[in-house]
């Protein structure tokens, strides 16, 4: 019998930036340092999914930019005070 052919790894938690909203196998929980709460709501829970899409989008945008301090040096002039 042979085994299926692993996909791409996918992140099985991630905590959304700057807040206690953890995504933890597609279930909102809420962590504070003296446990935590599953989030249930669907309004709170589908804000924190828009929110987390938003970021990664951000995210991506930021990365996708060119390195401007990089390009401004290969291109300019070198040796010039």
């Amino acid at each position: 019998m042979s085994s299926p052919t692993p996909s791409a790894p996918t992140p099985r938690s991630e905590r959304l930036v700057g807040s206690p909203a953890v995504r933890c196998d597609g279930r909102w929980w809420l962590v504070g340092s003296t446990g935590s709460v599953l989030a249930t709501d669907p309004d709170f829970t589908g804000e924190l999914d828009r929110l987390a899409t938003a970021l990664a989008a951000a995210d991506q945008a930021v990365a996708d930019l060119p390195d401007e301090q990089h390009e401004s040096s290969a291109s300019g002039p070198r040796g010039q005070w």
